[in-house]
């Protein structure tokens, strides 16, 4: 079977080119590539292309960066020019108008990191791993109207190891959901794949992350803190405060040890916190405001903190000055 079916890509960040790359490599005619319009990074605020961009230039493909797409008559007009048998969308960044939605035949599919409808929105995969899932994966579906709530085409699943982050499971996922789009857009040209509707009972939702889902509750357990650690990384990641200073924490491991919630006690030259639920973390990697990351022992030498100590209370003064 042919698979130079003609295609629109859209997508704009790193976990969308290996699916460019994939579509490319297995002879379909991606005839244009949208993505975000560049911007300002680093510290000259320079604009730079999105990765995106970035790899459809290296590939010799046509790119357009639209400000807006909904009421954009001349995107309208060049899409509607080209005819696309299908548009592949891949964290795009913005959502897809109805007129788009209905101008391929075979639709608007789209790459999802999760297995829908588990962790609809903008963070799939963080909140995954932050909720304590231990298996999560990518999904192909018709884009309609709502927020991912499109019919399912087809799913792929993958394991999330106790040591897993956002930032090492996500370039499998992509890789994976690569193969999966690929896999798709032949079933439906062949009619081999066929569409399921979700079941909206079974929906969780994944917003955006914001800074403050990085502060440390030290309400919770400790697995649900390092889940959470995990999950947002690498960004907001994991933080508290300590002597009335930021104290990002980088990694950690979860007891079972009973002690008084934030309360911080000094073992040798291990730094423990206790938690919610009568659990306990081990801070093994941290970074004090202004400071590198460093291990748990060098921060205990350098800063000397005592048992009893508090982590979170940004109104207390420290009894001593020391650092």
């Amino acid at each position: 079977m042919s698979q130079s079916l003609n295609l629109v890509f859209c997508g704009t960040p790193p976990f969308a080119v290996p699916t460019l790359e994939a579509l490319v490599e297995a002879g379909f005619r991606v005839q244009l590539v949208v993505t975000q319009p560049d911007k300002p990074r680093g510290r000259g605020m320079e604009l730079a292309p999105s990765p995106v961009k970035q790899r459809a230039l290296e590939l010799g493909l046509p790119v357009i960066q639209p400000d807006k797409i909904k009421n954009n008559e001349e995107f309208r007009s060049r899409l509607s020019i080209l005819k696309p048998e299908s548009i592949v969308v891949v964290g795009y960044g913005r959502l897809i108008p109805q007129w788009m939605i209905d101008l391929p035949p075979l639709g608007n599919i789209n790459l999802h990191a999760s297995l829908l409808p588990k962790y609809r929105g903008a963070a799939p995969i963080q909140w995954a791993i932050a909720c304590g899932e231990t298996v999560t994966g990518v999904t192909t579906m018709k884009i309609d109207s709502g927020l991912d709530t499109g019919d399912i085409l087809l799913q792929q699943e993958i394991p999330i190891g106790q040591k897993d982050t956002a930032v090492t499971i996500a370039p499998q996922m992509a890789s994976m959901g690569a193969e999966l789009m690929s896999d798709t857009l032949q079933g439906l040209r062949a009619g081999t794949v066929h569409s399921t509707p979700q079941d909206n009972s079974k929906a969780s939702l994944a917003p955006i992350l914001k800074k403050e889902d990085g502060e440390i509750d030290f309400h919770r357990s400790a697995v649900e803190i390092y889940d959470r650690l995990r999950g947002f990384q690498p960004w907001p990641g994991a933080y508290t405060n300590f002597r009335g200073k930021n104290l990002q924490v980088w990694d950690a491991k979860p007891l079972q040890r009973a002690m008084k919630e934030a309360e911080l006690a000094l073992e040798t030259h291990r730094l423990i916190v206790g938690c919610g639920t009568g659990t306990a973390l081990e801070l093994l990697a941290v970074q004090p405001e202004g400071k590198k990351r460093m291990a748990a022992r060098d921060f205990v030498h350098g800063y000397r903190p005592q048992s009893g100590e508090r982590l979170g209370a940004k109104d207390i003064s420290p009894q001593s000055t020391r650092n």
